[in-house]
């Protein structure tokens, strides 16, 4: 059983910064952890589809980015604290959205309730 919780979101002016974090907790009879799983940021502006953000391969040696944030987020993991992040710097207006981390680097696994980022001056 996965359940993500996602914190950070808020209403922060163009050009600001926010980062993102997003809590796992597992419980697994295989004996699965959060280091286990490759781990994606997905968005979804008002009135759009879902958009991969950015994911995390498992070593954490191998990152994407969508085109539209490449060289202003970075994501990360901590293991030891079952903890996923997303820092996001230079915000745009078109960064609003609902922020979801999930399970894997297509962003198709179960994801989190989300958190809002409004960008907005």
């Amino acid at each position: 059983q996965l359940k993500l919780v996602e914190s950070g979101g808020g209403l922060v002016q163009p050009g600001g910064s926010l980062r993102l974090s997003c809590t796992a907790s597992i419980q697994s009879s295989y004996g699965l952890t959060f280091s286990s799983y490759a781990w994606s940021w997905i968005r979804q502006a008002p009135g759009k589809g879902i958009e991969r953000v950015s994911s995390i391969s498992i070593s954490g040696g191998r990152t994407n980015y969508a085109d539209s944030v490449k060289g202003r987020f970075t994501i990360s993991r901590d293991n030891a604290k079952d903890t996923l992040f997303l820092q996001m710097n230079n915000l745009k207006p078109e960064d609003t959205g609902v922020y979801y981390c999930a399970e894997g680097e297509a962003g198709m696994g179960p994801k989190g309730p989300g958190t809002q980022v409004t960008v907005s001056s």
